[in-house]
């Protein structure tokens, strides 16, 4: 019997990319992926739930008006203990449906490109994070200038970058601000919506990291895998 993930995905154009092919191979997981723009946003969340990013910032209610809604299913998975997986602007949402805070368009500018991530020490137990931080995988691909500037209570920092939290947990929840799904012309692709932005560069710089980088996301597909089938299956 397979276990249902349902997938959060905010916009056509950033979808779950390669972990789709990475968790297509745990096949007793069923991925779900429902449109924040053209579909209702589930009551419950099944095993599992990844909630990807989008253009919208996490407080953008009339513009993505499928956000309370997504807000309230990450609240009900971290309080039914169902593993959750925000990735950027599901990180932040995250954030902000358990109690934390976030910034929209942080003083410290866009974070984009390639970016080292430093892991803390508590990140070597967590159950998503574990196997990346014991093979010392670092190497991540990046695009943002909305941050969680404030975590909830009883959440814990699990690693940051020069300037930004990259990650954090709180229960059954784990944030990443990083894009361990995006290939590097997935990421180079939506830059062309910023004309001071040289996407030719962010995609030769993507790319020339993208064996380290693409480790770090199977890493983190592995690692949400079994977390979804421990906590389903104990």
């Amino acid at each position: 019997m397979t276990l249902p993930v349902t997938v959060i995905q905010h916009d056509d154009d950033v979808p779950l990319a390669r972990f789709a092919d990475w968790l297509a191979g745990e096949e007793d997981l069923d991925l779900q992926v429902v449109s924040g723009r053209h579909d209702a946003i589930p009551a419950r969340p099944g095993a599992g739930l990844i909630v990807l990013g989008g253009e919208a910032n996490a407080y953008a209610d009339d513009v993505a008006p499928h956000l309370p809604a997504t807000r309230d299913l990450i609240a009900h998975a971290v309080a039914e203990d169902i593993p959750v997986l925000g990735i950027c602007l599901g990180h932040q949402l995250l954030a902000v449906a358990t109690g934390g805070e976030v910034t929209i368009s942080h003083p410290a500018g866009r974070e984009l490109g390639a970016i080292e991530v430093s892991w803390s020490e508590e990140a070597a137990a967590d159950p998503i994070l574990g196997e990346a931080v014991a093979a010392n995988l670092t190497a991540a691909a990046s695009m943002h200038s909305d941050a969680v500037t404030s975590l909830p209570e009883g959440a814990q920092a699990l690693a940051h970058s020069a300037d930004y939290l990259q990650a954090f947990r709180i229960g059954s929840g784990l944030g990443i601000q990083f894009h361990p799904e995006a290939s590097p012309e997935l990421i180079a692709g939506w830059t062309e919506n910023y004309p001071e932005v040289d996407s030719a560069a962010v995609l030769a710089e993507l790319a020339a990291h993208d064996e380290a980088i693409a480790a770090l996301g199977r890493a983190l597909a592995r690692g949400f895998a079994r977390e979804v089938l421990a906590r389903a299956r104990p």
